[in-house]
């Protein structure tokens, strides 16, 4: 099994499902979006 057929596995599990939705209330916090915005500006500049 292929490390993405793995992860597609894992997604569809209720842990995953769980995970996935406790990333996404995380990303809606403004707060958040704005480390990511500074993460990937940092990344960026390499």
């Amino acid at each position: 099994m292929s490390i993405v057929q793995k992860i597609r596995t894992f997604l569809s599990s209720p842990q995953g499902r769980k995970l996935t939705s406790q990333a996404q209330q995380q990303l809606s916090k403004p707060e958040n979006q704005q480390k990511l915005r500074n993460l990937a500006s940092r990344f960026k500049r390499r």
